[in-house]
């Protein structure tokens, strides 16, 4: 005899059955359903973007996406300004054509040919020059920034709307091609990126709004003028934005060293196309990767790990805006 955790007295023997109730879990779930018919397999994604591909093929054309409620969206903007210093940073920034609003020089300060140049630039452009006395600009550049007697202050960036920029894009009977950026924190790079998609004829570029660089003077500065061209629209959930420019009509890839299509063989280049970029170091995010129609590599030499974000798309729209120009010859 045996006694249970109430201290009731129990007969050893064998315990009841279910009943039948566990019959179904001994059926197993059946045979395994192949990878193409898996829709978060790479076979899978593959399958669906090829059949989207000779949908768009057989006539479709992307389509303005839907909004809720049929509503525009605002354009966001950066919470402050910045302020860019030095005469070196002052007059490369101005040579760019950053879209300064005001020059603050020192009274009395010394003149060279970068200071001269400073001036002539500021007054074509039309822009506002202060003489302040130098305690006041040590005071606005900080203790850590050395300004060399003038400052130069940036407005805060007015970021466009995704949806709006696939709109337009599709409005000029355009094949859209734009690029986002996911988890990019380094303005040179933005920057690069910005002057990569403006040469090969890109649409525009998305950012997120959380965790992603922005349209800084650094930015500006690297973009070498593309910036004041090609618009930089930003996205409060960049998944939802993929989500909608899929639901358009567009093809989504993503740039990945482990991609499982190679950029040269990239049929989906000759459609609308958003290419994302994920950071260096930590690649695309997962929810990112799921939703790409598929994750393209770059063909480098095995000796080399990685290449920088923005090398790496400059690469891809070469790659594209020449797969492109090829199909347009042949027709």
């Amino acid at each position: 005899m045996s006694t249970n955790s109430r201290g009731n007295r129990s007969k050893k023997g064998p315990t009841k059955g279910t009943g039948g109730n566990g019959r179904k879990s001994l059926e197993g779930r059946g045979n395994t359903p192949r990878a193409e018919d898996r829709s978060w397999h790479v076979a899978g994604k593959r399958k669906a973007a090829k059949e989207r591909l000779e949908a768009a093929r057989g006539g479709s054309k992307p389509r303005p996406a839907q909004r809720e409620g049929g509503a525009p969206r605002r354009a966001r903007t950066d919470d402050s300004t910045e302020l860019v210093t030095g005469r070196n940073s002052v007059v490369e920034a101005l040579r760019a054509g950053i879209p300064a609003t005001t020059l603050y020089v020192a009274a009395r300060g010394e003149m060279d040919e970068r200071v001269k140049e400073i001036f002539k630039i500021a007054t074509e452009r039309k822009i506002p020059i202060l003489e302040v006395m130098r305690p006041e600009l040590d005071r606005m550049a900080g203790r850590d920034a050395v300004h060399q007697g003038v400052i130069i202050k940036v407005p805060a960036y007015t970021y466009a709307d995704p949806m709006e920029e696939l709109d337009r894009a599709i409005q000029r009977r355009r094949n859209p091609l734009f690029v986002a950026l996911d988890g990019i924190t380094d303005p040179r790079n933005l920057g690069a990126i910005v002057r990569s998609v403006a040469a090969f004829g890109g649409d525009g570029i998305i950012v997120p709004q959380r965790r992603s660089v922005g349209m800084t003077a650094s930015a500006w500065k690297t973009s070498a003028g593309a910036a004041a061209r090609l618009p930089v629209a930003m996205a409060s959930n960049l998944t939802a934005t993929i989500k909608a420019y899929k639901k358009a009509g567009v093809f989504v890839i993503g740039l990945d060293g482990d991609g499982d299509v190679s950029l040269p063989s990239l049929e989906l280049a000759t459609s609308p196309l958003l290419v994302v970029v994920g950071s260096e170091g930590k690649g695309l995010s997962r929810l990112v990767t799921e939703h790409c129609d598929a994750i393209v590599s770059i063909p480098i030499d095995g000796a080399t790990e990685s290449l920088n974000a923005g090398i790496a798309t400059s690469i891809t729209m070469y790659e594209v805006s020449k797969l492109r120009a090829a199909k347009r010859a042949a027709k």
